[in-house]
């Protein structure tokens, strides 16, 4: 696989700082989105590798590897456990196992290296012994709507060309974070495979605010309603449901509708509330006739 610039990827040089990455992330991931870019595949690769470039990008120990050791950045931990144990003459068998590499090894001798290292093949003054290594661990953002995190659902994830099925329950936050075990790059030498770290990023929604389990919204309700009282038709999660409006409310005034709010995270049937704000509408445009009878009311 060529090697691929993830600074060119995202547009952005090698003093970026993390906002720079965040705003040009999601700025590209917007733009090559699969659902706005259906059937494309030149598109669905770009998002790809626009994921990827903030997987790396966005960790800053991930970062400093990359920026070290470039294309191989995922073997950087490998380099430095076999050059740690090749100076204290644990990792091969005995003699001088790095040969012409034991003295000022520098970044031109990585490719080098990592090919004999981690190739299948040995140096003949290397030995025959293999040491196991854990694959590298994958990092990837999952964007879901309010309305997609308040159910228990399913997704199928591109993970490097993997197809990984998961089931997200309902209630997960925005920023959240859940570990895959064994679902990243496979073991060196019958080493064990890497984890899968997913980070959901929770879109905001037009109608409600979502704070940890409770949900508010605002409804609007008539100066008649306000005075008199009535009823009115509040949206929620799972439908709309009617209210009655006691006379004389208030602009502002606030009510609870219990267990109608955002589910609680691994615990079914369990729910936030949501908080529902009233905002008196007054009327414009009024009538002669209208603006007479305010008169004779505001008289009284």
């Amino acid at each position: 696989m060529a090697f691929i610039d993830y600074y060119k990827v995202l547009g952005l040089d090698k003093v970026a700082t993390q906002d720079d990455i965040k705003k040009a992330y999601r700025k590209l991931a917007r733009k090559y989105h699969p659902d706005l870019n259906p059937n494309d595949k030149e598109a669905n690769i770009k998002f790809q590798q626009i994921n990827e470039a903030n997987e790396v990008l966005s960790d800053p120990e991930k970062r400093k590897k990359y920026d070290q050791y470039g294309e191989n950045w995922k073997h950087a931990e490998q380099f430095e456990q076999a050059r740690q144990q090749q100076s204290t003459g644990d990792y091969y068998n005995s003699g001088n196992p790095f040969g012409e590499f034991s003295q000022g090894f520098g970044t031109e001798d990585f490719s080098d290296f990592f090919s004999e290292l981690f190739g299948g093949r040995t140096r003949k003054n290397y030995g025959s012994r293999n040491t196991k290594f854990k694959g590298q661990d994958y990092a990837t953002e999952l964007h879901l709507s309010l309305r997609d995190a308040a159910v228990t659902h399913k997704q199928t994830l591109d993970v490097n060309g993997k197809k990984i099925r998961i089931t997200i329950p309902a209630g997960v936050a925005d920023g959240q974070q859940i570990i895959l075990k064994k679902q990243g790059a496979s073991g060196i030498n019958g080493g064990a495979d890497g984890d899968l770290y997913i980070t959901f990023i929770v879109s905001d929604d037009p109608h409600f605010k979502r704070l940890n389990d409770d949900l508010s919204a605002t409804a609007e309700i008539d100066l008649y309603t306000a005075v008199l009282g009535g009823e009115a038709t509040i949206n929620t999660l799972d439908g709309k449901v009617k209210l009655k409006v006691s006379p004389g409310t208030q602009n502002g005034t606030k009510v609870r509708l219990k267990g109608k709010g955002f589910p609680i995270y691994k615990k079914e049937g369990e729910y936030g509330d949501l908080f529902v704000t009233y905002k008196v509408k007054i009327p414009t445009h009024l009538t002669d006739k209208q603006k007479e009878l305010f008169t004779q009311l505001a008289e009284l």
